[in-house]
């Protein structure tokens, strides 16, 4: 099970902080995912990180703005979110592949003046 928490309505150039945490699977072992599926359109992904923290990856559209992160003693992913956009509006799920097949219930990020 994946639980997201921490969205909410931000003005543009705000900060959030994601969580999500997870049960029922190993998940110090696995590459975790955060995705974004905005009104009306595909799921994204948007970043995503190894079992060890070693290897982190961002689509182009958020590099430098946002940083994924976890904590496996936890079971938790986290994402930091700076200087938010409105194009950044979304559901955010943490999901267990690229494609957000296996995820949460998403938490809601909104940015808006």
């Amino acid at each position: 099970q994946l639980v997201e928490s921490g969205g909410g309505l931000v003005q543009p150039g705000g900060s959030l902080r994601l969580s999500c945490t997870a049960s029922g699977f190993s998940f110090s072992i696995y590459y975790m995912y955060w995705v974004r599926q905005a009104p009306g359109k595909d799921i994204e992904w948007v970043s995503s990180i190894n079992p060890s923290s070693s290897i982190i990856e961002y689509a182009d559209s958020v590099k430098d703005r946002f940083t994924i992160s976890r904590d496996n003693a936890k079971n938790t992913l986290y994402l930091q979110m700076n200087n938010l956009k409105p194009e950044d509006t979304a559901l955010y799920y943490c999901a267990k592949e690229r494609k957000g097949v296996t995820r949460g219930q998403g938490t809601q990020v909104t940015v808006q003046s």
